[in-house]
């Protein structure tokens, strides 16, 4: 597969010495998590999908959530205290956080953004998330991810 991308995702966590693994895989346009899950052989439950989203200002931030689950925007609204919240247009995405989307990572974004992660990703042993690369996935312990960003945690998985 070649050698891991050096992205502002892997050097932060490098900085900040925080212990993870490189997956690389064959992306697929529109493969999401359940390609990138089938690739690694691991469950898509522990694939952790970043999402780039709005409010209805158009303040952006960032939602975590398994790869086998769906976001409720309604749910997240609600407990945001925000009127509206929806997905970012893929340009707008690539803006705001500096990755191309199908490898945005929520480490290293190019503007500080809230982030939002699904409350039960913290019950995992362990999750894969975008590295800053289509094809590329950093193993981390769920914990060390949530030390270094600081998420609101909240429920608004949808199962698919």
């Amino acid at each position: 597969m070649g050698k891991a991308p050096s992205t502002p995702a892997t050097r932060l966590l490098r900085e900040k010495g925080v212990a993870y693994t490189e997956h690389l895989y064959r992306y697929e346009e529109r493969g999401g998590t359940s390609t990138s899950s089938r690739e690694l052989g691991v469950d898509e439950h522990a694939v952790v999908k970043t999402l780039v989203m709005e409010d209805e200002s158009g303040a952006p931030l960032v939602v975590l959530m398994h790869g086998d689950r769906e976001v409720s925007t309604k749910a997240l609204a609600r407990q945001l205290g925000r009127r509206e919240v929806r997905i970012c247009r893929p340009e707008v995405a690539n803006r705001h956080s500096g990755y191309q989307v199908g490898g945005t990572s929520p480490l290293g974004t190019r503007k500080p953004m809230p982030v939002c992660m699904e409350r039960t990703i913290l019950d995992l042993p362990r999750i894969y998330v975008n590295g800053g690369s289509r094809g590329f996935l950093v193993g981390v312990a769920p914990r060390d991810l949530a030390a270094l960003l600081a998420p609101t945690l909240v429920e608004v998985a949808l199962a698919t």
